[in-house]
């Protein structure tokens, strides 16, 4: 069985790997643009493709190479608020790369079951009337990144109807875990928690809006929620990943704090300060749990924690 996994070393794109190559049926194959610092400890277990896939040529020839079973599109630009400041760049990875996958699967092998990943951003400017958030949900993005993030949701079940190209659409929300970029407010919180654990920094965590509710869920639930999608959801569906529960950014932050010794105060930064277009959202996930029967299986307290560790090995 052949799975070629875009983004394989991006934070989920890495956990989905060490998922799949636990599995001995699975050949897997990965596509990396430049790093692959998250993935380094899998060498030898999965064969990398290094190359832009903006290029159309490269994209059919790895394609054509690889001939998968499965494709699980994760390459993206994730940064939400970046895209404010680079909204092309943020169309053109997003757009451009999936529109050169799905055309080279398309021509080589318009059999393999393709799972591609749009956001919870693109329900964007949801009201409490909308909430829980289902698929049915209408579509308000507020942000260059949401607007791509439709397209790409868009365009899978394009290729769907128009192809019959088997597209199965994942809208994830929240997710964090070890491994996660500081740009995300619970890795931002654990890595200056750990600098005040290493003396690096004085003990005060700054912050901006606490207030705002989000459906957290642990990245290794989430990817594995994507394999058990690609294999068991319906071609041309979409389905949204989450807890289906809201947990505020306070608690996230509060329950670092109970899981660090260091005695630590929290002062608001004005800097960081944004208001919340959306003060809760949170998803119905009742068409997912139906499909595959995924329930999310790690509590956050240890998904924090684990974040947590992940920074005190790299901050020495």
């Amino acid at each position: 069985m052949r799975v070629l996994l875009t983004g394989i070393a991006g934070f989920a794109g890495s956990h989905l790997a060490e998922l799949l190559v636990r599995e001995p049926e699975i050949e897997l194959h990965g596509v990396v643009h430049r790093h692959d610092r998250r993935i380094a400890h899998l060498a030898g277990q999965l064969a990398l493709h290094r190359g832009d896939l903006r290029n159309a040529l490269w994209v059919s020839e790895v394609v054509e190479t690889v001939r998968p079973d499965y494709a699980l599109h994760l390459a993206a630009w994730s940064d939400v608020g970046g895209s404010w400041q680079q909204p092309w760049t943020t169309y053109e990875l997003n757009i451009q790369c999936q529109l050169n996958l799905l055309e080279a699967l398309r021509r080589w092998q318009p059999t393999c079951r393709t799972l591609v990943v749009s956001s919870n951003e693109i329900y964007g400017l949801v009201e409490p009337a909308d909430l829980p958030i289902d698929e049915e949900t209408p579509f308000r993005p507020n942000s260059p990144y949401g607007v791509s993030k439709v397209t790409q949701d868009m365009m899978a079940l394009q290729y769907f109807n128009s192809h019959q190209l088997p597209t199965v659409r994942a809208r994830s929300f929240n997710h964090l875990g070890p491994g996660q970029a500081d740009d995300f407010a619970a890795s931002a919180f654990a890595r200056q928690i750990v600098e005040i654990e290493r003396g690096q920094r004085e003990p005060v965590v700054r912050v901006g809006n606490l207030s705002a509710e989000r459906d957290f869920t642990d990245v290794r639930d989430v990817v594995r929620a994507y394999w058990m999608l690609v294999q068991h959801g319906e071609a041309g569906l979409c389905y949204n990943i989450g807890s289906g529960a809201p947990r505020s950014i306070r608690w996230l932050l509060e329950t670092l704090l109970e899981l660090t010794p260091a005695q630590i105060t929290v002062e608001v930064d004005p800097a960081r300060l944004r208001p919340s277009d959306v003060p809760r959202s949170f998803c119905d996930n009742q068409r997912l749990v139906h499909a595959t029967g995924w329930q999310p299986a790690i509590d956050l307290r240890t998904t924090l924690n684990d974040l947590l560790e992940e920074w005190r090995r790299q901050i020495r």
